[in-house]
């Protein structure tokens, strides 16, 4: 249903792009070069309705209808899922072997008093 949707959707869109890109403006005599109007009406002249103004006033309900429907269906079938917020994430699982090994103390030697001295020097402070 989704996909035949979409088919009629991009369908209908490139239609509607070439009926409206073949039609010729309202004013496109010459007066309305000059900015000149037909008439004293706010829009300028109304002519009756050519086939390719039925055409465009078709297809933009069309291409309205279909948009709704995609939307709806849409909306139907996300009503399932969960957002990223409401998914529970699995705890981290150690896996054997996988720990680093324990830490070994280095035995460092007593340090040596220097050539004339008696005493040797105190052990470095541990920090």
């Amino acid at each position: 249903m989704y996909i035949l949707l979409t088919i009629i959707h991009v369908l209908v869109c490139l239609f509607l792009c070439i009926v409206v890109l073949l039609q010729s403006g309202k004013a496109a005599d010459l007066a309305g070069a000059f900015g000149g109007m037909g008439s004293q009406t706010a829009f300028g002249p109304r002519g009756s309705a050519t086939l390719l103004s039925k055409a465009t006033t078709i297809s933009a309900i069309v291409f309205m209808c279909t948009s709704l429907a995609l939307s709806i269906v849409a909306m139907r079938n996300a009503g399932g899922n969960t957002t990223i917020l409401e998914k529970k994430i699995p705890a981290k699982q150690s896996v054997p072997g996988a720990n680093p090994p324990a830490q070994v103390p280095v035995n460092r030697p007593a340090p040596v008093a220097p050539k004339g001295q008696s005493q040797p020097l105190p052990p470095p402070a541990k920090k």
